[in-house]
């Protein structure tokens, strides 16, 4: 990349137009600055995390407390995109997060309000069955609930952030694939299939193809093949987002989530880690098979039964999971002027809208007010480098 005749010189760019890069582009390019985003794929796409209608967000948070006030953030800055672009993207429908009363979902979510005084609920199984006839909970199943939860529509938040970007002045590339980065005195190279470009800073938000551009975080970040389905329920009503809040639940089948019918006629459900499958992001099968499906009808059938009806759809997507499942969100030790986000291990992107926010704090000023240490890359042993290609 030494000889390079770079067609244009930008601020920033940024690599992955999916949930992250989408919102670090918007947040750049409102701060005015010249923002330059590539994706190898449409916007939006099917091939990474974001697809499928719609992602689940909920404030009573099981997996740490610390995320809540990012969470907080997060919904203001979604109601604000929604209110620019003109079209719903955040439904409220409340969150269920469920299990026994020694289950690391109930305990955790309870921990979380508790800790940021967030209202909730504890149900017993038979007082949700009686609220929400559509769950058949085991006996001894008890729930968080928390009025807050609901879903964003997660393709159209794609769209609105990259309209909202243009708008403010961004530059998209779609369908431009990345061949190599690389640190050039106080600038940043990039070589993609259709161009050469520079810039003063440069963000990798580009999922499960992470490790490509960043070797050393190929360990860190492993995709993971992942299915949700819709099933017709045989009583509608019962699965409309005013009668169905979204929920976690654990049971000894496993950890599955779920969302009331909305835009697909189904009720969604998926199970976290689905079958275990570590996968290649360009070679992964993405056709859905029987056993997927068995897999979660048999789940439907059991627990809500009323929406176990014929299939509707299925998708594939993928998970990107770090090994403590929380995510990467930092400058690269040895390149202070790149930044990455990546591998959100299947409960990001609810939170694009602040690390858009935190991705531009980063990318412009070196720090951010937002308490990110918890993404910090310096938790794992191995530092990651960039060695100089990519793919």
């Amino acid at each position: 990349m030494n000889d390079l005749n770079p067609r244009q010189a930008y601020d920033a760019i940024v690599l992955g137009i999916g949930g992250m890069g989408s919102a670090a582009c918007y947040h750049l390019a409102r701060r005015g600055k010249r923002v330059l985003g590539l994706e190898q794929f449409d916007i939006p796409h099917n091939m990474g995390s974001s697809h499928g209608v719609n992602r689940i967000i909920r404030l009573a948070y099981y997996e740490d407390p610390r995320y809540v006030p990012l969470l907080r953030r997060a919904y203001d800055l979604w109601r604000e995109l929604e209110e620019g672009f003109g079209e719903r993207l955040l439904f409220i429908t409340g969150s269920l997060d469920a299990g026994d009363q020694d289950s690391e979902i109930f305990n955790g979510s309870f921990r979380s309000c508790q800790e940021h005084r967030l209202p909730h609920e504890v149900l017993s199984s038979a007082e949700i069955a009686e609220r929400y006839p559509a769950y058949h909970l085991p006996p001894r199943h008890v729930a968080l609930f928390q009025p807050d939860g609901g879903f964003l529509m997660s393709e159209r938040c794609i769209v609105a952030h990259v309209v909202a970007a243009q708008a403010a002045g961004a530059e998209i590339r779609a369908r431009e694939r990345v061949v190599d980065w690389q640190v050039v005195g106080d600038r940043v190279q990039v070589q993609t299939d259709r161009g050469d470009y520079v810039a003063e800073r440069l963000v990798i938000t580009t999922g499960s193809w992470i490790g490509d551009l960043v070797p050393d975080l190929a360990a860190l970040a492993r995709p993971e093949r992942q299915v949700v389905a819709w099933f017709q329920p045989t009583e509608p009503a019962l699965f409309a987002p005013e009668r169905f809040p979204v929920f976690n639940l654990s049971v000894p089948e496993g950890h599955y989530y779920g969302f009331p019918a909305h835009n697909v006629p189904g009720f969604k459900l998926g199970r976290y880690h689905h079958r275990g499958e570590q996968v290649d992001a360009d070679t992964v099968d993405r056709e859905p098979n029987a056993i997927d499906e068995g897999l979660l009808r048999t789940f439907a059938e059991r627990y809500f039964p009323a929406g176990a009806g014929p299939t509707m759809a299925l998708r594939v997507c993928l998970f990107t999971n770090t090994p403590d499942e929380h995510f990467v969100i930092d400058r690269l030790p040895d390149h202070s002027q790149v930044v990455i986000a990546s591998a959100c291990s299947g409960h990001g992107f609810k939170f694009c809208s602040v690390v858009g926010e935190i991705l531009a704090d980063l990318t412009l000023q070196g720090e951010t007010a937002h308490d990110i240490g918890i993404f910090r890359l310096d938790r794992f042993a191995t530092p990651a480098t960039h060695s100089g290609s990519g793919g």
